[in-house]
C-alpha cells in the first residue's frame, strides 16, 4: 500500500476514534475541473469532471447512494475518495470528513478536494500550491472547483451554469462542464471526462443505485462525447424500464417506454436496438402492422436483425408462427 494511502487510512481511523496522525506524498498531477452536487429534490448525488489527463474517471469522481460524493484532484491522492465516503458513511458531515483527511496529509497544499454529503453539506479545499489558475465556488449543496485553468473565472462560470440549468442532476452537471469549456477550460486542452450520479437512497443493489457511470477515456472533445453517452444511456434506461414493465405484464407501459427510447436517440446510435424491441413487443401482442416499421428501421441499420428475429420464437419472445415470422421478415427487409 502506498505510504499516502496508508496514512490516509490511519487518518480515517483516527477521525473515528478522535486521535491524530500525519501524511502523505503527492501522487500524479491530475489538473482538472469538476463539480460535486446533491439534488435537493431527489437526493441524487453526483460528480462530473474533465481533464487533460488520460482516463480521469477512475481517479477523480467517487459517490455512494445515501452517503455522499467526492472529487479529488490536482496532485491527486485517490484515497480521498473511498476514505471520504467511509467517514461520511460513519456519520461525519462532509466538511468534517474532509478536515480529518486534510489534517493527516502533509501535502494538503497541493490537493484540491470537494465533498458533499447526503444532507447537502459541502466541504471544499483548494491547496495553496495548486497550479494557477485554481479555485472553487461553493453553493447550495454543490461545489465547482478547478486548477491549471486558462482563466480564474472557470469555477464561477461552472457555478452559474449549474444554478441556472434545468433538468435532472446529470443534465445540470453537464451544463457546468460545458460552461467551463466555454470559459477556456484547462490551459493544456482536453482529453478525458466522466460523470457519476447515484440515487439518493441505497436500494441494497449498488448496480441499480448507479444512475449514470460513464467515462470518456481519450477524446479530442470529451465533454460533447460525454453528453452523447448520457443521452444514449437515457435511451437504454428506457429500454430497461420497458423490459421491467413487460415482465410485470404491463404491455402498454412497456411499449410506451420502448417508443420513448426510440425518440431519445437516432436509430444509428443504438444500432437499431430500440426500434427492434419496440417492433418485437408490438408483434408479440398481435399488432403486426405497427411492428413492421420499427423492425424495418432496425434492419436499415444492420441486416443481421433479420436473423435475430428468426431466433426469437424458440426463446418464447415471439409466437411460434411461421406465417407471422415470414410476414415480419418480408416487411422489415422490403422497406
Amino acid at each position: 500500500m502506498p505510504r499516502s494511502t496508508l496514512l490516509l487510512a490511519l487518518a480515517l481511523l483516527s477521525a473515528l476514534v478522535g486521535t491524530s496522525t500525519t501524511a502523505a506524498t503527492p501522487h500524479r498531477p491530475v489538473a482538472t475541473y469538476s463539480i460535486v452536487a446533491r439534488d435537493s429534490l431527489t437526493g441524487q448525488l453526483g460528480v462530473a469532471v474533465q481533464s487533460h489527463w488520460f482516463s480521469v474517471g477512475p481517479v477523480v469522481p467517487w459517490a455512494e447512494a445515501g452517503v455522499g460524493a467526492v472529487a479529488t484532484q490536482s496532485f491527486v491522492d485517490p484515497a480521498y475518495g473511498p476514505l471520504g465516503l467511509e467517514l461520511m458513511r460513519a456519520g461525519r458531515a462532509a466538511p468534517a470528513a474532509l478536515a480529518a483527511l486534510l489534517a493527516a496529509d502533509e501535502d494538503r497544499a497541493v490537493r484540491q478536494v470537494a465533498m458533499v454529503d447526503a444532507a447537502g453539506r459541502v466541504g471544499i479545499h483548494t491547496g495553496a500550491r495548486c497550479i494557477v489558475a485554481a479555485g472553487h465556488h461553493a453553493g447550495a449543496q454543490f461545489s465547482a472547483q478547478a486548477n491549471l485553468m486558462e482563466k480564474p473565472t472557470v469555477w464561477d462560470a461552472m457555478a452559474r451554469a449549474y444554478e441556472d440549468a434545468t433538468g435532472d442532476l446529470a443534465e445540470r452537471l453537464l451544463a457546468a462542464l460545458e460552461a467551463a469549456e466555454a470559459e477556456g477550460g484547462d490551459i493544456r486542452g482536453r482529453q478525458s471526462a466522466a460523470i457519476l450520479v447515484v440515487a439518493g437512497a441505497p436500494t441494497g443493489r449498488p448496480w441499480e443505485d448507479r444512475l449514470f457511470d460513464l467515462r470518456v477515456e481519450d477524446n479530442p472533445a470529451p465533454v460533447p462525447e460525454l453528453r452523447r453517452l448520457v443521452r444514449l444511456q437515457r435511451a437504454y434506461r428506457r429500454l430497461d424500464e420497458g423490459d421491467r414493465h413487460l415482465a410485470a405484464g404491463d404491455v402498454e407501459a412497456a411499449i410506451a417506454a420502448y417508443r420513448e427510447a426510440t425518440t431519445l436517440v437516432p436509430d444509428a446510435a443504438t444500432n437499431g436496438e430500440a426500434a427492434f424491441w419496440v417492433g418485437v413487443t408490438l408483434a408479440a401482442e398481435g399488432r403486426e402492422s405497427e411492428a413492421v416499421p420499427y423492425l424495418a428501421r432496425a434492419h436499415a441499420q444492420d441486416p443481421r436483425w433479420a436473423e435475430t428475429l428468426r431466433r426469437l420464437p424458440a426463446a418464447g419472445l415471439l409466437p411460434d408462427d411461421d406465417a407471422l415470422l415470414g410476414r415480419l421478415l418480408d416487411g422489415m427487409e422490403r422497406r
